[in-house]
């Protein structure tokens, strides 16, 4: 049983059998191997320091800025549908690690530990009625076998008591990776690729959830969604946003 497995299922058992399991096998940070840290995080001390807090940012984007701004000059030029981006982190190092464990290695670990991380520094954001993690197509999360938006929205939800709404938003088009195109381009391939779940009632102000922002636009395209199914505000909340 390895250290990442453990550190789900530990949280979850009395406190004389977790005392018991870390003797037997400790935590180790996810990112360098080492020891984790005396509270059981799967983070070594050195590497929390690390971390790339994205404290200096638009405030409509998440995009990071010398100096914290309400809006950056692309907003202004442009405003996105989004209300507010909380991006917690820039993605860099040790995210650009954490990250894609969880999305492209099935480590469910590491989204728990990017989730409580989220949790940390959103504590004292505006809290919208319910989070909405940003859903894949029915045929890529076959593939995958799980939604990594959903993997960090279940344990913000819990730290936050925040009802999670991971039926509200479909995605109705399985498009091209938006890794491979540009910004038009990523407009283009996301136009009409949500929908709400028909029937469904939704309170007035929602928080998206999902693991990297780069331009936004898949953002956008579910916020588009659910604003022309009436939801009075959406925001975004992300673990990190791409400069």
């Amino acid at each position: 049983m390895n250290s990442a497995v453990n550190l789900v299922y530990r949280r979850r058992l009395r406190p004389s059998l977790t005392r018991l399991l870390d003797r037997l096998w400790p935590a180790h940070c996810l990112v360098c191997g080492e020891a984790g840290g005396p509270d059981r995080q799967a983070l070594c001390p050195a590497c929390g320091r690390s971390l790339p807090w994205n404290r200096s940012a638009c405030l409509r984007c998440g995009l990071p800025l010398p100096l914290p701004a309400d809006a950056c000059g692309h907003c202004q030029r442009r405003p996105p549908p989004l209300t507010e981006t909380r991006a917690v982190f820039r993605y860099e190092t040790p995210l650009d690690r954490l990250l894609p464990r969880l999305k492209f290695h099935n480590d469910l670990a590491a989204g728990r530990l990017c989730g409580e991380l989220m949790a940390t520094a959103l504590a004292d954001a505006e809290r919208p009625d319910a989070l909405i993690p940003l859903p894949l197509h029915a045929g890529r999360l076959r593939d995958r076998g799980f939604d990594q938006a959903l993997e960090l929205a279940r344990p913000l939800a819990d730290a936050l008591r925040l009802p999670l709404r991971g039926d509200a938003l479909l995605r109705v088009r399985q498009t091209a990776p938006q890794s491979r195109l540009d910004a038009p381009a990523r407009r283009r391939n996301l136009r009409r690729a949500f929908a709400v779940r028909p029937g469904l009632a939704l309170p007035a102000h929602v928080a998206l959830v999902d693991d990297v922002m780069t331009t936004g636009a898949t953002l956008h395209a579910a916020a588009d969604a659910l604003l022309r199914a009436g939801v009075g505000r959406v925001d975004a909340w992300v673990c990190a946003r791409v400069a």
